[in-house]
Formats: C-alpha cells, sequence, structure tokens
C-alpha cells in the first residue's frame, strides 16, 4: 500500500477533525497582525474537495484528460494556494510548480512543454504576459469561498508507486533553465516515513504547533507540511517568510508556537537578537525545537545556540531527496548528522581538488543515494550508476555520525538556501566580455544574490565598465531565477589585476577565499541594497 499526500490527509482530517491545522494572519490597516484566524483539518479537507471539483471540471471542460500535467505558477505562500496545490492533485492531476522566482515566461512555456503539461493555473499577476502561452491558461482563485460542484473524485488509493505525483524544479539553473525533478508515488511515500520521523512531538499529550517555511512550490514547506498532518499538528503561516523577532514572539503567546522551522538564513537574525536580548533568549530555550535547513549555521551560532541550552537540529535536504540527514540526536555533540530512518545511502571517499576549499587532512565523503533507498530520485536525475550521487561533502566525525563540508562543485547556496551555477555565470561573462575582463569570480553564498569580482583587461572606467558588463549579459541573466541573476552594476566589484587569491599551483581563483578576503565589501553591497 503506497501512502501519499492525499491518504495522510484523508485518515488525519478523521483522526483530528476538529483540531486546528492552520492559523492565518488577518491584518489590520496598519499592516499588524490584529487576529490570527484557525482553519480545522476538517475544514482543509472539505476545502481541498471543493477545490478539487473545481479543478475537475474546468480541466475536463478543456478537454484536458486525468493524469495530465497542469503547471502551477504562483506564490505557494496562502492558505489558497495550499487548496490549489492539493485540490488539482487530489482531483487526478499532476502538479508542476513554478516559483516566483522564475518570472520568465518563455522559460516556463519551455518547462511545460518538457513535462508535456496540458494547462496552466496562474497567479492574476501573470495573466498579462500569457498572450502567447502555448497551453490553455487559467488565473488562480483568490478566496477558497467557491462555489460547489458535482464533479466525481477519483479513488485516491488508485495510484501505482511508478506513478508521478508531482513535478518540482531544480531551484538552480542548468543550460539556461531549471531541471526537472517529477516525484513519483514511491519517492512520496518515502516523504511520509521520513517527515513522520522529523516531526515527532516531544510530549504525545498537547498538540504541537508550527511555522511555514517556505514555498509550497518548493520541496522543504510540502515536505514538512506532510509531517504536520500526519501527527494532527499546527502550523502558523506567518507575514512574511523572514518574520521578525517580535512576530515570532506574537506567534509564541497568541498561537502557542512551539516548534520553529526556519531556514538558517532567517533564524540567525533571531539569534543575533537574542544575543542582545535575555527575554528573546529565554522563549528561544523554552521552544520544544528549532529545525532549521537550506544552509549550515555558521559554526559560532550553532555552537552558542547549543551551549546557550537552545534545543537545536539541522535538517540536511535537497529537491531531489528531500530531507536526508538529521542532527540532534547524540547524546555528546547534537551538532552532529545522521540519514534519516528508512533510507539507504552510501559515503563515497574522494580526493580533494587543490583550490584549497576543503583545506583538511581528514578524508572527505560524497554523499550518494542508492537505487535501493525508496527516496532516490527519479531514473533521469541519477548517474551512469544507477545511484544519485549529490555532490555533498561530509566528514566522518565518529562510526555513523557527520558534519556538512560543503560541495564538490561551482554551486552556492543563496540567502533562501536556493542553488546557483556560479561557473555558467563566469562562463557567459568571458564569452560575452571577453575583451573587457581578465579574470572573473562569483561569489554570494548565503546572500540574497551572486556578486561577480572582475580583474580588469582595459583601463576603461569602473563605473562604465561593470554597466557595459550588465549590458552584455542581460540576455543571459533574464532567463534564470530571480536569485541567480546579476542585473545591477552595484552587484559588480573591479579589482586591480592579480588581486583575487588564488591556489599555488595552477594559478586557480578561490571562491571561498574571495568570499573571506572581500567579506566587508560584500556586507556592504547588500547594506545599501536593503
Amino acid at each position: 500500500m503506497i501512502n501519499s499526500h492525499l491518504t495522510v490527509l484523508e485518515s488525519s482530517s478523521q483522526r483530528f477533525s476538529s483540531s486546528t491545522l492552520f492559523r492565518t494572519p488577518h491584518l489590520d490597516t496598519t499592516g499588524r497582525v490584529e487576529q490570527w484566524r484557525s482553519i480545522s483539518y476538517q475544514q482543509f479537507h472539505s476545502d481541498v474537495e471543493l477545490f478539487a471539483r473545481h479543478w475537475s471540471r474546468v480541466l475536463k471542460n478543456d478537454r484536458i484528460p486525468p493524469r495530465s500535467v497542469v503547471g502551477i505558477w504562483f506564490g505557494g505562500f496562502t492558505y489558497v494556494d495550499v487548496l490549489h496545490i492539493y485540490g488539482i492533485s487530489r482531483a487526478g492531476y499532476i502538479p508542476q510548480l513554478f516559483s516566483l522566482r522564475l518570472p520568465n515566461p518563455v522559460v516556463i512555456y519551455e518547462l511545460l512543454h518538457r513535462a508535456g503539461a496540458q494547462a496552466l493555473v496562474h497567479d492574476t499577476s501573470f495573466q498579462s504576459i500569457l498572450n502567447d502561452c502555448p497551453v490553455p491558461t487559467h488565473c488562480s482563485l483568490q478566496s477558497e469561498r467557491i462555489d460547489d460542484v458535482l464533479e466525481p473524485l477519483p479513488n485516491i488509493w488508485d495510484i501505482c508507486e511508478d506513478d508521478v505525483a508531482f513535478i518540482f524544479h531544480t531551484s538552480g539553473s542548468t543550460s539556461g533553465s531549471p531541471k526537472l525533478v517529477p516525484m513519483t508515488y514511491r519517492w512520496l511515500s518515502s516523504v511520509v516515513v521520513k517527515s513522520h520521523h522529523i516531526s515527532m512531538p516531544q510530549n504525545p499529550d498537547r498538540q504541537d504547533v508550527t511555522v511555514w517555511m517556505g514555498s509550497m512550490c518548493h520541496i522543504a514547506q510540502t515536505f514538512m507540511f506532510v509531517g504536520t498532518l500526519q501527527h494532527g499538528a499546527c502550523v502558523i503561516q506567518p507575514t512574511t517568510i523572514a518574520f521578525s523577532s517580535e512576530e515570532l514572539i506574537d506567534m509564541i503567546i497568541r498561537c502557542g508556537l512551539n516548534r520553529l522551522n526556519q531556514f538558517a538564513s532567517f533564524l540567525m537574525n533571531h539569534f543575533r537578537n537574542a544575543r542582545q536580548d535575555a527575554k528573546l533568549l529565554s522563549i528561544l530555550k523554552n521552544l520544544d525545537d528549532i529545525l532549521y535547513s537550506g544552509l549550515p549555521l555558521p559554526h559560532e551560532d550553532e555552537q552558542w545556540a547549543l551551549k546557550s541550552g537552545i534545543r537545536l537540529r539541522n535538517l540536511f535536504g535537497s529537491t531531489e531527496v528531500g530531507g536526508m540527514l538529521l542532527s540532534g540526536e547524540h547524546e555528546k555533540n547534537r551538532a552532529l548528522l545522521r540519514p534519516v530512518p528508512g533510507t539507504s545511502y552510501r559515503f563515497d571517499p574522494i580526493i580533494s581538488d587543490e583550490e584549497g576549499v576543503h583545506q583538511s587532512n581528514a578524508t572527505l565523503y560524497e554523499l550518494v543515494i542508492l537505487s535501493d533507498s525508496p527516496d532516490c530520485p527519479d531514473v533521469s536525475l541519477r548517474q551512469a550508476d544507477g545511484h544519485f550521487h549529490t555532490g555533498d561533502l561530509f566528514q566522518q566525525i565518529l562510526p555513523g555520525w557527520w558534519i556538512s563540508r560543503g560541495r564538490d562543485d561551482d554551486w552556492i547556496k543563496s540567502e533562501t538556501s536556493l542553488r546557483c551555477d556560479t561557473k555558467a555565470i563566469e562562463e557567459n561573462a568571458r564569452m560575452m566580455c571577453g575583451s573587457l575582463i581578465a579574470e572573473c569570480i562569483v561569489v554570494g553564498n548565503a546572500r540574497p544574490s551572486p556578486v561577480m569580482f572582475i580583474e580588469p583587461a582595459t583601463d576603461m572606467d569602473h563605473g562604465k565598465l561593470r554597466k557595459e558588463i550588465i549590458r552584455k549579459t542581460r540576455h543571459f541573466h533574464s532567463r534564470r531565477y530571480l536569485h541567480e541573476r546579476i542585473t545591477s552594476p552595484d552587484m559588480i566589484v573591479v579589482v586591480p589585476r592579480h588581486t583575487l587569491p588564488r591556489t599555488a599551483t595552477k594559478g586557480n581563483i578561490r571562491r571561498k577565499a574571495v568570499e573571506e578576503a572581500f567579506k566587508t565589501e560584500i556586507d556592504q553591497i547588500f547594506n545599501r541594497v536593503r
């Protein structure tokens, strides 16, 4: 028997029917939260089926058969957004989920074509740019209050493990666009198992209350929501994903939040405030669980939190696999990671390159997801040996216990934990601006967007040089996610020739060393932007 998000919802809506599943903000005229609205499990289940019947009727009128792919292009942050995703899935279709961070319709059309999509449901703000869309388009509904229609819905158990349930996309572009990440029901069943373990309540006698982590168009919140549903927990949808410490305290006081799930970049803001605010620190220490993901916390922040008595856990994951490794379970060192139960992984030793990124005598290992692991991604994403090689590197501290040591490629992660291929940006800059650039390197790990450092090949005025580089590379960046783009001269830093740190042997520019050497300059760039 294959479990899925829909079978979990069906079961939970019966077991926890009157319990609150969602708390959503109602804002006053000043933008402050006037009250947190409650939505029960039973209400969500009813609303999902209401939306399923609506979209079943709409898509049937478009002569689109069940099991077809339907693109969904919107924020993925609101209650109504969740109803669209679960409703279209409940109607028997395959949601292909697009983020608002990919605003170029031409790339959306290409990805729809690649997936064989038959329709596109989109945010109302995109209506004016979709005139030449190759498939039927429909604006997303703006409220859960819609007319009911009589339409039969498929049996939620009538599925095969190799059927595709969802199509996500890699959070970074490869060869000009993201890759498709098909999620089968076999893979989705592993999400049910893994998220059940990760979301296990500390106290089974009370309801857990947690908070929305990100867009349902990305895997992190999709994964965590399945865990929420299984344990009858409640999830708060904040006013923004990067919510303030004041809003966090409000959610704790008025909604009973006891588990904080957040990307590391945003969690660090609360830690920074708590170092100066004893009351906030006490509040954080009293939470049952603080789980972060996406990026590693700086070692100093992680150690400060653990030594301060904060119950901190790190969930290491990816779009292709979901949650893979979890910390917080070793008695003496809560920073150590180990694989989530029910998986089949291997750690392959690698030979470090000479870039100086991994300057340690310790052996580094690449995490490999074996083909027999239930969460091994679709075969289209695996390597020739049939396994999925993550490119993520680890050091073994104790037998079976690991710490992350970065990656073995040219990808970085943005502030919101979305990936960016730095090498592709560099190669395009060299190709389009060969007479202007002697050397370049792209950095920006844990930043809102990448920054390019240039050693010029000309004596041109630096301001004019930066503008010329932007002009020549504009088309390339127009096809990329917002977090991958360099579209402002402010994001280009010109330095004298031979200034950027290099390796001793081959003279390759060292990406991490540039980040460290020019940290002050990079800080100043984003302080100006904010």
